[in-house]
């Protein structure tokens, strides 16, 4: 598995995802409580915002509040698409994934925080994509490298409060609704849940 091409391929599916939310879907409800589309996307796109910055070794503190607020604008696809693309740009440099970036709760391998990216596209791309009625499929390389990076750290993210408790899913559920459990989302959930 590569860990820059898989991170790639997340993110392609997620701006993907964006283009096709139709212009009266930006308030409708997601998985994410308290959450609508338009908020789950600015999300998203903050998170690609702050990776340029991150790979290129500032700190939470030297990065402050410029990404607070609206970051979609009257364009909100083309938002998207922009924040992904330097994000992309930014993990592709040579060396990045060998550096060390500064995160709220210290330093972190750059791949380690380029996994914690991945999962954050794959889950928010599979949120966004039942939410607006669209096919949820995640690329399967991307949820099994995903479902073993998370199953270390599972425990450390629910102590944090960073995702909910898991989704009870039977035995014989897919990679993907084992996934997306895990990380607290019904995998039947649909709007007005």
């Amino acid at each position: 598995m590569d860990l820059l091409q898989t991170y790639q391929r997340s993110l392609s599916e997620f701006t993907d995802r964006v283009a096709q939310v139709g212009y009266d879907q930006w308030p409708t409800p997601t998985p994410c409580a308290h959450w609508d589309v338009r908020t789950l996307v600015n999300h998203v796109v903050g998170e690609d915002r702050w990776t340029v910055p991150l790979l290129s070794g500032a700190t939470v503190e030297q990065v402050g509040d410029r990404f607070d607020g609206d970051l979609l604008g009257a364009d909100p696809a083309g938002a998207a698409q922009d924040a992904a693309a330097a994000a992309v740009r930014a993990a592709s440099e040579a060396g990045a994934l060998d550096r060390t970036v500064h995160l709220s709760f210290g330093l972190t391998p750059a791949s380690e925080y380029l996994r914690q990216l991945l999962a954050e596209h794959l889950v928010h791309g599979w949120d966004l994509a039942v939410a607006i009625g669209v096919e949820p499929k995640l690329d399967p390389e991307a949820v099994r490298e995903c479902a073993r990076w998370f199953t270390e750290r599972s425990g450390m993210y629910r102590q944090g409060g960073l995702v909910s408790p898991a989704v009870h899913v039977p035995e014989n559920a897919s990679e993907q609704d084992r996934l997306v459990a895990v990380f607290g989302r019904d995998p039947d959930w649909a709007p007005g849940d």
